[in-house]
């Protein structure tokens, strides 16, 4: 008996039009982009026509187009949002991605996915997902591999994980850090991003143990070397983050994996990329070149110290080298790399980072646009190449699917076909009156040219095939055919379906808790009507609703404060005082459950006012 095939999926952002064709022509094979509201991302939304535009040319390649509407919803959103959800399925698209359950209550007749949001971290929130109709679970990027096993072992459901870009510090949907300290919401697409700030690390007792550091930036992801693995695992959907951003980092990034992805593929006979087309770049992608924060790879292999950056929570980029000798406007530099005037460069000694660009390069010697600080012996990183970046701008991308013609001359009629490699046809017919051909050999040679000729469209013929070569055919003639099979074939791909796996919700799934807490974002009628048709027998309003968080637990993660400086409470540790952080007037407890081995922040703001 033959295997069933599995497709493996590489699914890229795109923050507006232009960036979703990016994606596509560099090799994506599905894209998440925001609609008008309702989207984790307020920066990134587009209109209802522009995601048409999307769609139509995402399809031409069987690329799949999924729209983000991951925030809660309030009592008076649901109409709203229930509108924009249908308008958005009536052009097209794949799926939506949601975090409140009111969504699966609308009997939308599309596929949906359960967003990161909705914090999918165990076997058992999985399982009831699948079994609630979902058609794909996006997990919590603070999973190990061990327990992305353990997921895929309970559930049949399509399984997504992010594998590049920033990480949420807090589990995902259940952070409210950034409501904490102002109106702002990540679970409502407003994050203002607090954990990206300084803050002091202080006992009970008020003594400052670490002051003004970014103890809650973590460093961004990069699983790009364990593609591999997680296909293995049950993976089949890799997800890049970056919704905001540029083209260049689109391209670069989505480049990149294309190539690991294809790479795992060779050897895995019984996977396939979901989507068909190959993409063509004038550059080498090196995700080192794109903004990062010391992509590593977080909890991947377990709980683990050094997974954050306490310096600095920008991207200090890739390291190049050292500060030799520092002159008056000019510093000699060990390096191996090519500088290039117009770089961007950080320097980084201690606690210490400066930033600045060249204004010019001489051998080992460059002059910075600001001298301040600089000093001998500090370790220089590049966070923007110039010259890179340029030929990322300048280099023509272009994506093209394979098809075979067969031409057919007769004393009256010129009959083209072409055939792509998902078996569909386009055939053109001219009815003529030719004459013989001086010589055969020339005219099949000219009408292979021809043939092959494909111009801007889509396709790329690899084969052509000649019959009926001693009859003469002007190039014209036969570009005429071309073209216009060639148009036909594309109309064709533009008007298939794509398959897709929608289902209902039976509702004999039962959640696996029977209380839903403040952290579960019910905020809705009918999200509170789904809870309870899957047994929830008490249901406490969503935090976001509260008119203050004080008192309450306002993040949790796999992220530890303790482990990372080297004070863990199971491996023993010389600090047993209870332990807060602080920023301006903003206090929180850190709460610690080693069972579990996680951190929670509980806002004591008012304490300590």
């Amino acid at each position: 008996m033959t295997a069933k095939k599995r497709y493996i999926e590489l699914l890229c952002p795109a923050r507006d039009y232009r960036a979703a064709i990016a994606a596509v022509d560099c090799g994506a094979d599905a894209l998440y982009i925001g609609a008008e509201g309702f989207g984790a991302r307020r920066a990134a939304t587009n209109s209802t026509a522009d995601i048409a535009r999307v769609v139509d040319y995402a399809h031409l390649y069987g690329v799949r187009v999924y729209v983000t509407l991951n925030t809660i919803l309030y009592e008076s959103e649901l109409k709203e949002a229930e509108a924009l959800a249908r308008e958005l399925i009536a052009v097209g698209v794949d799926a939506l991605i949601v975090q409140d359950m009111a969504y699966r209550e609308m009997n939308l007749p599309v596929e949906l996915h359960a967003s990161t949001q909705v914090c999918n971290m165990t076997p058992e929130g999985a399982k009831f997902l699948e079994e609630s109709g979902f058609t794909r679970v996006i997990l919590e990027r603070a999973l190990s591999l061990e327990e992305i096993k353990a997921i895929r072992k309970a559930t049949t459901v399509d399984l997504e994980c992010f594998v590049h870009g920033a990480i949420c510090v807090g589990h995902s949907g259940r952070c409210y850090l950034s409501r904490s300290q102002s109106s702002r919401s990540g679970n409502r697409g407003e994050c203002s991003q607090p954990c990206r700030l300084t803050y002091d690390l202080v006992t009970e007792h008020g003594e400052k143990l670490i002051s003004g550091k970014h103890l809650l930036s973590v460093k961004d992801f990069d699983l790009s070397a364990r593609i591999g693995e997680m296909i293995d695992a049950g993976v089949m959907s890799f997800k890049i983050e970056g919704r905001l951003k540029d083209d260049n980092y689109i391209k670069n990034i989505v480049s990149y994996y294309r190539k690991a992805i294809d790479e795992a593929l060779k050897t895995r006979p019984d996977c396939e990329r979901l989507s068909v087309g190959e993409s063509e770049v004038e550059f080498t992608p090196d995700p080192k070149k794109s903004f990062t924060r010391d992509g590593g790879e977080y909890m991947y292999s377990g709980k683990r110290p050094g997974v954050a950056s306490f310096n600095t929570p920008k991207a200090v980029g890739e390291y190049v080298g050292s500060v030799a000798v520092v002159g008056k406007r000019d510093i000699r530099v060990v390096t191996r790399e090519v500088l290039n005037a117009g770089d961007g460069l950080c320097f980084i000694a201690g606690d210490g980072i400066i930033g600045t660009n060249i204004n010019r390069v001489e051998g080992n010697t460059i002059e910075p646009n600001r001298m301040e600080g600089i000093k001998a012996g500090m370790e220089i990183y590049r966070n923007y190449d110039h010259r890179f970046t340029q030929s990322v701008e300048r280099s023509r991308t272009r994506r093209t699917i394979a098809v075979e013609c067969s031409l057919d001359i007769t004393q009256t009629s010129i009959t083209a076909k072409f055939t792509d490699i998902e078996g569909n046809t386009a055939e053109v017919s001219r009815s003529v009156e030719l004459e013989e051909a001086k010589n055969a050999e020339k005219m099949i040679a000219v009408a292979e040219e021809q043939m092959t000729k494909c111009g801007d469209t889509i396709f790329r013929t690899t084969k052509v095939e000649v019959r009926g070569g001693e009859w003469f055919v002007t190039a014209k003639a036969l570009a005429e055919v071309r073209r216009e099979a060639l148009a036909l074939l594309a109309s064709k791909r533009a008007e298939q379906s794509i398959p897709h796996d929608i289902r209902t919700d039976a509702g004999t799934a039962q959640y696996p808790e029977r209380r839903l807490s403040p952290q579960h974002n019910v905020v809705n009628s009918l999200s509170r009507q789904f809870y309870k048709r899957h047994g929830v027998e008490h249901i406490v309003e969503g935090l976001d609703s509260w008119a203050t968080t004080r008192g309450e637990r306002v993040m949790e993660s796999s992220y530890c404060i303790r482990r990372e400086i080297g004070e863990c409470l199971k491996k023993g540790t010389k600090i047993r005082d209870r332990l807060f952080i602080e920023h301006g007037r903003h206090k929180y407890l850190l709460d610690f459950d080693c069972v579990n081995c996680r951190m929670s922040l509980i806002d004591s703001t008012q304490q300590f006012k």
